[in-house]
C-alpha cells in the first residue's frame, strides 16, 4: 500500500521542450545562416547581405539570434538540474528524446509562420528564384509539425510507461 505522502513521478517536461527549442534554433542558425549561408535574419526585410555594412548588420541580429537559443538551453539545463535532485523524478529517454523534438518542432512552426510567412524577414533558402522560396518554407513547416508529431508520440508512450519500462 503506496504512503500517503508518496509523491508521484514526474518528468521534466519543460526541461526537454527547452533544450528542444534551443536546439532548433542552434541548428537553423548554424546550418542555414552559417553553413550554407541561405539567409540571415533580415535579409528579406530590406538588408539583404549585398554589401559589407548590411552583412555586418545581418551578422548581429543572428549573433543576438543565437544568444535567445543559448538562453533556452541554459534555462533547460537549469531546470533539468533542479529536477535531478529530486527523488521522485521519472527519468525516460524516450520522454526526453520526445520533448526535445516537440521544443525542436515548435520552433520550425513558430520561425516558419512568423518570421517566413508572417513578416517575411527572411527565408529558408534565398539561394534560389524567388518563385522557389515558398516550397522551401513549407517543407520547414512540415519538417517542423512532423517533429512535433513525432515528439508528441514518444512523450505520450513514455508517459503510458512503467517506470521500469522506460529505460
Amino acid at each position: 500500500m503506496p504512503s500517503l505522502d508518496a509523491k508521484p513521478r514526474q518528468f521534466p517536461t519543460l526541461a526537454g521542450i527547452l533544450f528542444g527549442l534551443g536546439l532548433g534554433g542552434f541548428f537553423d542558425g548554424i546550418v542555414f545562416h552559417q553553413l550554407l549561408q541561405w539567409h540571415h535574419m533580415v535579409t528579406s526585410a530590406g538588408y539583404p547581405a549585398d554589401s559589407v555594412e548590411k552583412l555586418r548588420f545581418n551578422t548581429l541580429l543572428d549573433g543576438l539570434f543565437h544568444a535567445a537559443t543559448y538562453l533556452f538551453v541554459v534555462l533547460g539545463l537549469v531546470l533539468l538540474w533542479r529536477a535531478a535532485h529530486r527523488s521522485h523524478l521519472w527519468w525516460s529517454g524516450k520522454m526526453l528524446v520526445g520533448t526535445v523534438l516537440i521544443g525542436f518542432g515548435l520552433f520550425n512552426l513558430v520561425e516558419g509562420l512568423v518570421d517566413h510567412q508572417i513578416l517575411g524577414i527572411h527565408h529558408v533558402n534565398e539561394t534560389v528564384p524567388r518563385e522557389q522560396w515558398i516550397y522551401w518554407d513549407l517543407s520547414f513547416l512540415l519538417w517542423g509539425a512532423l517533429m512535433l508529431v513525432g515528439g508528441w508520440r514518444l512523450w505520450t508512450q513514455g508517459r503510458s510507461a512503467s517506470p521500469g519500462e522506460l529505460r
